[in-house]
């Protein structure tokens, strides 16, 4: 009894050992560095983070990048691989997304909008709707307020909400829309104006985790305990602090 007892102390370091590697889509970056700070803390787990567009992510994914958690920004693309076989099980929402517009500059953002069509406005970034669904949203809202077309050719397209922000914070454009996590983050919530798009103008961002198997080999038990973290009070408390909505709430 003893010897088994000794052998399985001896394991549990060694199943935790392990680095997870988490693939995020790009809104979820600074939350995500909270997110990985408390859970190696309590778990003593390394997590390696790997941003980019939830469209190039999966693709990488499907060409058998070493994956173990994809936190995507929408349900289609994790939902892609759950029936492609790469995936333990369809994904799971771990949290809906606000949209926001961001200005660094003197411009001043209205909630209609309107302000896009000033002079002074000659560049608009967001992100490439094929690759992000922060991209879809901004243009569901654009043409809500009918302003597609009257800003269309003001466009800067970013392959993810990272790049986006990029060319707001550098002033490569005079405003862009970015995600509410972004904007609260504490390194970056002191900059510029933004305002809360408001959600009745876009479809809800449900984003969207799964575990991933690689060459059908099954989640570790670290990976697996990474992503019941995202569904726990900790986590949900943190996801609300970026501006996250969880629990099963949605935007109306």
């Amino acid at each position: 009894m003893k010897k088994i007892l000794l052998f399985l102390w001896l394991m549990v370091p060694q199943v935790y050992a392990q680095t997870v590697r988490v693939a995020v889509a790009a809104n979820a970056q600074f939350v995500m560095e909270e997110l990985e700070a408390v859970f190696e803390k309590e778990t003593g787990i390394q997590l390696e983070t790997i941003i980019n567009s939830s469209g190039k992510i999966t693709t990488q994914i499907q060409q058998g990048a070493p994956f173990d958690v994809f936190l995507s920004a929408d349900m289609h693309y994790p939902d892609v691989l759950f029936k492609e076989g790469l995936t333990t099980a369809a994904p799971k929402i771990y949290a809906y997304g606000a949209l926001v517009v961001w200005t660094i500059g003197a411009t001043k953002p209205t909630k209609d909008l309107s302000f896009l069509t000033q002079p002074s406005i000659k560049k608009i970034a967001l992100a490439n709707p094929k690759l992000a669904p922060y991209g879809v949203a901004a243009q569901e809202a654009l043409t809500y307020y009918r302003l597609f077309d009257k800003t269309q050719e003001k466009w800067v397209m970013g392959e993810s909400i990272s790049q986006v922000n990029q060319y707001i914070v550098s002033q490569v454009v005079e405003v862009g829309f970015t995600a509410k996590s972004v904007v609260l983050d504490p390194s970056l919530k002191d900059k510029g104006t933004w305002i809360e798009i408001d959600p009745k103008t876009y479809r809800p961002i449900a984003q969207g985790v799964v575990l991933l198997k690689k060459k059908n080999v099954e989640p570790s038990l670290a990976a697996r305990r990474f992503y019941d973290f995202l569904f726990s009070k900790r986590a949900h408390a943190i996801f609300r602090k970026f501006g996250y909505r969880v629990g099963g709430t949605t935007q109306k």
